[in-house]
């Protein structure tokens, strides 16, 4: 069985190798080809190109990348169409992914399935329509989507996240961790500036002042930067003059196995974190740790997305959850003051985000069967007997 996939950021990444080492334990003699990371590198992909060229958030972001953006598209395009896999899954990152799926399927008959529903009820609802053209099977995150999908005539199953069957450090590990750092019983605060060097460039000095805000009012603060590996260096240049200087975690020193522990012990042992919008909420909530959300992008950027938004939060602990204690300063509300007042806020009162979380967790699939092997094998069900 052949298997082209593509991912095109780090959590795609990580749900494509969650996808494949699923689809490897059903089919074992399925090969792979195609694009994605570290994680997908390790259940045996060999990436065509780094998958970092695709990793571009933003309407105004993506401009200046769109002429070679187009050009890795038509690549990736030929490239399916020349393997003739039995299926090709493409993995979140749409603006990259479905136009790939939109070349292959008007020039082949190559069955597409795309990981990751499109946020249809957040914005953009007309997308699930213009996708059933040449997507034809959903896997999706969150188990209100599938008849959103249906609907529009895809087939569409809820695998779960992969974030409930990740392991999560103990209560040992997370000690561990403050007495190898020399933390102790000291407050401690997880700042979490993004996986891409746009966002570290954005969010490094505005995450530093609300920092500094932060531990005026919280006496003997203690702070960590589990970074990841691709801006780590970025991480140290933007944080050497901060007022409190932050643990940084750098993954590139230790093995892969190594890092992971780390970082899991750093999200266990946190009493309170400060992170970039995104998915890492789905970690946070995963190892019981409070969390605030800050993002800055290119106003144009915020200004069309704002116009067009369904929901009026973006952190999917509170979209899962239904409720809105997660605080959230997102474009022009990302400023030091307002982040800093709700770190004291949340660091007073954390126990509603603590009840929102582990609800999150349930209704994601917790306990269940691992999202990526429910994912490859309903990729796998409704695949033609090959």
């Amino acid at each position: 069985m052949k298997v082209f996939i593509v991912a095109g950021e780090p959590s795609g990444d990580r749900l494509g190798g969650a996808l494949m080492g699923g689809l490897k334990a059903l089919r074992p003699d399925v090969t792979f080809e195609g694009i994605g990371g570290s994680d997908m590198a390790a259940e045996g992909l060999q990436s065509r190109f780094d998958m970092s060229e695709l990793s571009v958030m933003g309407i105004a972001e993506i401009l200046p990348k769109y002429r070679s953006l187009m050009a890795r598209i038509n690549e990736t395009a030929e490239a399916v169409i020349a393997a003739n896999p039995d299926v090709m899954i493409t993995i979140d990152s749409p603006d990259f992914s479905l136009r790939v799926a939109k070349r292959v399927k008007a020039r082949s008959g190559i069955r597409t399935v795309h990981y990751v529903a499109p946020t249809v009820w957040a914005w953009r609802p007309g997308r699930a329509k213009k996708m059933a053209r040449f997507i034809d099977h959903v896997l999706a995150l969150f188990p209100f989507e599938p008849p959103l999908m249906r609907d529009e005539g895809m087939e569409c199953d809820f695998v779960g996240h992969p974030v409930v069957a990740e392991p999560v450090a103990t209560d040992a590990e997370a000690l561990a961790f403050r007495a190898a750092h020399g933390i102790g019983d000291a407050p401690l605060l997880m700042v979490l500036p993004g996986s891409r060097r746009s966002e570290v460039a954005k969010l490094a000095d505005v995450f530093g002042d609300a920092t500094a805000r932060f531990a005026n009012a919280v006496s003997d603060l203690r702070v960590v930067i589990p970074a990841a590996g691709p801006v780590a260096d970025d991480v140290v240049a933007a944080t050497k003059d901060w007022a409190v200087q932050p643990i940084i975690l750098d993954p590139r020193q230790l093995s892969r196995a190594d890092a992971q522990a780390q970082k899991r012990a750093a999200f266990r042992a946190a009493d309170l974190a400060l992170a970039a919008s995104g998915t890492v909420s789905l970690e946070l909530a995963a190892a019981a740790t409070p969390m605030v959300i800050a993002y800055r992008m290119h106003w144009l950027s915020f200004r069309l997305i704002k116009a067009m938004a369904l929901i009026d939060t973006v952190t999917l602990v509170n979209l899962v959850s239904e409720t809105r204690v997660v605080p959230e300063f997102l474009g022009p509300e990302c400023e030091a003051g307002k982040i800093a007042d709700g770190l004291v806020r949340v660091f007073k009162a954390p126990d509603a985000q603590k009840a929102a979380m582990a609800l999150t967790m349930e209704r994601l699939g917790q306990g269940g069967e691992a999202p990526g092997m429910r994912a490859a094998r309903a990729v796998l069900e409704r695949i033609p007997a090959v």
